[in-house]
């Protein structure tokens, strides 16, 4: 376990982070375990929003995302073990699990969107039955509906893709509502599964520079990473000096 800005992450492998979520499958839907990921543009919207951090920390697993995470942890002396992308994760974890005859629902995006990944899950994940899905523009009566559908499949898995910081605020305000053994937010996953966002080549992701094939596809998000990454870089580099030379600390202001 580490601590940048504030936000608490686990550090561990890959086959460890599955292992602990394929347990939480098997868990009581009564008390979903969340699952969050986090990068430096997390980590941004977290430091400047403290209710939005206690989001985060009030996660059963945050994993840590991206060179921003791992930059932040060395500054601290420590080695990132594994980088936990949900977009890899997740999938992993769906493929591990293909025997065991769960169910997963996914929640996000809008109509055409999660109805075109759903039908690439089934594809990807034969042994996973997909037990239902639902656009992700709710508001209050909207997402008491979703909630009460969600809980009518009674799925071992509930996937989110609302974007950052909206899913995990979602998943936070409604965990005492749902019925499901295990929720995560994925982020982008659903658009990578219906095929209107593809993954960098390999060698861009292994340098850690990933962002940049998001930001080709995604113009509109030239502000999170062209601004965004130096100010994380800024942050952690302050909280590296007040640990260093004041007090020991990592300051998420």
């Amino acid at each position: 376990m580490l601590s940048i800005l504030g936000v608490r992450i686990c550090d561990t492998r890959r086959t460890t982070a599955i292992e602990l979520l394929a347990a939480a499958l098997a868990g009581s839907p009564a008390r979903p375990r969340l699952v969050y990921f986090v990068n430096a543009h997390t980590l941004n919207l977290a430091a400047a929003d403290p209710q939005y951090r206690r989001v985060l920390n009030g996660a059963d697993y945050v994993f840590g995302d991206g060179t921003g995470v791992r930059w932040a942890a060395r500054l601290q002396g420590i080695r990132i073990r594994d980088n936990l992308c949900g977009t890899d994760l997740i999938p992993q974890l769906l493929a591990a699990n293909a025997d065991r005859g769960c169910r997963v629902f996914l929640l996000g995006g809008n109509e055409a969107l999660i109805d075109s990944a759903a039908r690439r899950a089934a594809e990807l994940f034969p042994g996973w039955q997909i037990a239902g899905r639902h656009h992700g523009y709710l508001d209050a009566a909207a997402s008491l509906d979703a909630v009460a559908a969600i809980n009518a499949a009674e799925p071992h898995l509930l996937l989110v893709g609302m974007g950052n910081p909206r899913q995990e605020q979602w998943l936070a305000e409604y965990r005492q509502r749902l019925r499901v053994p295990l929720c995560a937010a994925v982020g982008g996953l659903f658009h990578y599964w219906a095929g209107d966002l593809r993954r960098a080549p390999r060698w861009l992701r292994r340098i850690g520079a990933e962002w940049l094939g998001i930001l080709f596809q995604q113009p509109h998000k030239a502000q999170r990473y062209l601004l965004g990454n130096p100010l994380f870089l800024w942050r952690i580099g302050r909280a590296w000096l007040a640990d260093r030379f004041g007090p020991r600390r990592l300051s998420a202001e």
